[in-house]
C-alpha cells in the first residue's frame, strides 16, 4: 500500500511541477542567477509542507542523522549545479521528452546502485555519524513544534510578497 501513496505523491507532485513549469530549464537558470522566483516560490510551498509532514513524522518518533543528511544535501546540490534540473524537474523533464536531462537520469540511477551496494558499510559508519535523536528546531528554541511551523509559514508566505513585489 505504501507503494500506491508514493506513487500518488509522485504523480500530484510531477503536475504540479510541470503546471507550475519549474521543470523548466530556463527556470532552473533564472532561479540561480535570482531572475526568476518561480522556483523559489514552489520550494517554499513544498517547504511548508514538508514541515508538517516531517513534523508529524517527528511525533511518531523518526530519528535525524547529520550524516546522511549532509552528504545527500551536498550531492543533491553538486547534482543540480551540474545538470541544471533537481532530481524532481529532472524526472519531469524526461517525462516532457527533454533529452538533456538523460545523462542526469543515468547519474542517478548509477548512484543509487551505488548507494544500495554501500548501504551495509555506510549504515555501521556515515548513517552513525551525528545521531543526534529528536532534535528539530523547536526543540533547540524550546518551543512547540506546531508554534513554530505557523511561524515560519507566515514567514515563507511574506517570502511570496516580497517575490513578488521584486518581479514587478
Amino acid at each position: 500500500m505504501e507503494l500506491y501513496y508514493g506513487l500518488i505523491t509522485g504523480i500530484f507532485f510531477g503536475f504540479l511541477m510541470q503546471k507550475s513549469e519549474v521543470i523548466r530549464y530556463e527556470k532552473q537558470v533564472g532561479a540561480m542567477r535570482l531572475k526568476d522566483f518561480t522556483i523559489f516560490k514552489f520550494m517554499i510551498s513544498a517547504i511548508i509542507v514538508g514541515m508538517i509532514g516531517i513534523y508529524l513524522m517527528n511525533d511518531m518518533g523518526i530519528i535525524t542523522v547529520l550524516g546522511g543528511n549532509i552528504l545527500g544535501g551536498v550531492l543533491f546540490g553538486i547534482g543540480w549545479a551540474l545538470l541544471g534540473y533537481c532530481p524532481g524537474t529532472a524526472a519531469g523533464a524526461l517525462g516532457e521528452g527533454r533529452l538533456d536531462v538523460v545523462p542526469g537520469i543515468v547519474g542517478m540511477v548509477i548512484g543509487a546502485a551505488v548507494y544500495a551496494e554501500f548501504y551495509p558499510f555506510l549504515k555501521s559508519t556515515l548513517l552513525k555519524w551525528g545521531q543526534l535523536g529528536k532534535l528539530t528546531l523547536p526543540s533547540v528554541l524550546q518551543l512547540d513544534h506546531w508554534t513554530v511551523i505557523s511561524g515560519l509559514t507566515v514567514i515563507y508566505i511574506a517570502l511570496f510578497v516580497v517575490f513578488r513585489l521584486i518581479r514587478r
